[in-house]
């Protein structure tokens, strides 16, 4: 079982204790977990080097280098790996009794390496506290969600174009209700050629003074230019902006200008991956000019997850095949995305907070990565999830790097 909130104060308490004992002291502090020798990114700490992480039940404990094992009750040598904070993917579908395409969150992020996963918009004020109670609040991932603006949420094109269903106050009350859990507001899938569907959702979002995603396809009248410029505020987020629905790049392949002025003024600009928002033929040119995204996050759902095959370590791939340094690449989903949703305790190693870290292997080799079009990028390195820690407890470990080898741990049986 997870080790979540009841005790944490506690721990939090001996752990600051354990801090400032002398080093001389009598009793060494006990970890948990030691995870030695690996090449930790933390971009929030501006670590970027070798060091050691301490856990002591659910909280990283120290973070230092040459920490003793001998004080550990289990290490873990992770020296051939990059050490993260838990990723976060703050787009993606996961209301498994709900009326879209989901997935299960445990099955689809803590397999690689995601320990904060938002859903983006598939429940609205009506659907949101049954997903709450049959999903989120059984997940070992944690679930946090953006509310659709559509009080049903993504019920098809019958439901999401019904400006009647888009309830402001209904909205702002439900984000209040659960201001642990939703994160903010998303708007999607509106297809007719007016701003009810923006204009609602940046009001609701205001008023609940939370972010705003939206899922946005020009219309004549409509234009995506008017969007970033006059319709989304700063702290805004536009989602699957590497897709072709919306112009970024002019007919020279140059980024518009209008892209530059709507990141001055603060719209952030997310990934989305999905079935269909990334075509490498618009974000190669794009990131060679300079214009990088302020996170990266999948669209994951039963579509996307087979092909293109969004998960978050082959878009973190796609990146990194595409000339973004891994620093970056982790920087965009971590503590970038932790800032965007402004869930500012996440996505860092800070000591004290909840211990969700990523252990990730870089692979050398030749691999192939599609886009939404199916075209194919051949790249030198990919992104494997090794082992994943979500609050104190190992989740995920595909190399087995926190166990024994069978014939030396005696007789032994997985029931406790």
């Amino acid at each position: 079982m997870f080790r979540f909130s009841k005790v944490a104060p506690i721990r939090t308490a001996l752990i600051a204790l354990c801090l400032t004992l002398p080093l001389a002291a009598e009793q060494p502090v006990i970890y948990d977990i030691l995870l030695t020798g690996g090449h930790v990114i933390d971009p929030k700490n501006e670590r970027n080097g070798r060091y050691d992480i301490a856990i002591i039940g659910d909280r990283i404990a120290r973070v230092a280098e040459h920490l003793p094992p001998a004080h550990a009750k289990k290490v873990v040598d992770v020296s051939d790996y990059y050490v993260t904070p838990g990723l976060i993917d703050i787009h993606g579908h996961f209301d498994v009794h709900g009326p879209w395409l989901s997935v299960n969150p445990d099955h689809n992020c803590l397999r690689n390496g995601v320990t904060t996963a938002v859903d983006a918009g598939t429940s609205g004020a009506k659907t949101f506290e049954a997903f709450k109670k049959n999903t989120i609040d059984h997940a070992a991932t944690r679930i946090l969600a953006l509310l659709n603006i559509v009080s049903g949420g993504m019920y098809g094109s019958e439901v999401e174009n019904d400006v009647s269903q888009m309830d402001v106050d209904a909205a702002v009350r439900m984000v209040n209700k659960y201001p642990e859990t939703i994160v903010g507001i998303k708007t999607a899938h509106y297809q007719p050629a007016d701003w009810e569907a923006v204009d609602r959702a940046v009001k609701a979002a205001d008023l609940s003074n939370t972010v705003l995603m939206v899922d946005f396809s020009q219309k004549e009248g409509r234009s995506y230019e008017d969007l970033i410029l006059k319709h989304m505020k700063p702290g805004n987020i536009h989602t699957h902006f590497y897709g072709r629905l919306t112009p970024q790049l002019d007919e020279h392949e140059r980024v518009q200008s209008y892209m530059w002025k709507a990141r001055q003024r603060g719209i952030l600009f997310d990934v989305g991956h999905g079935s269909g928002s990334l075509w490498f033929r618009i974000a190669v040119p794009a990131i060679k000019q300079g214009f990088l995204p302020d996170t990266i996050s999948t669209d994951i759902h039963k579509g996307s997850i087979m092909l293109p095959h969004a998960t978050l370590t082959n878009v973190m791939s796609k990146f990194l095949n595409m000339g973004m340094p891994l620093d970056q690449v982790i920087e965009r989903t971590t503590v970038n995305a932790a800032k965007a949703i402004r869930r500012y305790d996440l996505g860092n190693l800070d000591e004290g907070a909840i211990a969700d870290i990523a252990v990730l292997e870089v692979q050398k080799g030749e691999f192939a990565f599609l886009d939404s079009g199916r075209a194919k990028l051949i790249g030198d390195r990919n992104i494997a999830a090794a082992l994943t820690i979500r609050a104190g407890d190992i989740v995920w470990d595909v190399p087995g790097l926190a166990s024994e080898e069978y014939s030396n741990v005696g007789d032994y049986s997985n029931f406790k």
